[in-house]
């Protein structure tokens, strides 16, 4: 006798088989997509912090907080300050987001850096301020060296 298909209970066992790898599999899969944001969330405030350098090369001062980053990618109004802006200070005609689709934090004159040079943060995964996921470049070190802070657990 030849069978032309699969009977109901192998079909259940199939589904079962499948279910239980996808449980398996889909945590690592989520925890490795977590930790790619955040590492790339880090680098694009990295290359930010590069990009505020050079237009505090150009012009002898960070953008303040009401310009916020679309000074990196817009002349200024004042005029004085327009004539040695040299961007735009990206590629591109937006100021990027965070991998969640979240436009970077800025503060100049900063609050939270001990060194002399802007607080730029994302708020990470849940979106919401002074959480413990926030990403930011606040330096906690006394000589004023750069370090990506965060409170996530990478």
């Amino acid at each position: 006798m030849k069978r032309a298909g699969m009977s109901l209970l192998e079909i259940l066992i199939v589904l079962s088989i499948l279910a239980v790898l996808i449980a398996i599999v889909a945590p690592r899969i989520l925890g490795s997509q977590k930790k790619a944001d955040i590492k790339s969330t880090k680098l694009q405030i990295a290359n930010i912090e590069e990009a505020l350098k050079l237009y505090a090369a150009d012009n002898r001062t960070f953008p303040t907080t009401e310009e916020g980053l679309k000074g990196l990618i817009s002349k200024p109004d004042d005029e004085k300050r327009a004539r040695s802006w040299d961007g735009p200070y990206f590629d591109g005609e937006d100021v990027p987001v965070d991998p969640w689709g979240n436009e970077f934090r800025y503060e100049y004159p900063p609050t939270k850096n001990q060194r002399d040079f802007p607080d730029l943060w994302s708020l990470g995964p849940d979106g919401m301020e002074n959480t413990d996921d926030d990403i930011g470049n606040f330096s906690t070190s006394k000589d004023g060296e750069s370090e990506t802070k965060t409170k996530s657990n990478d």
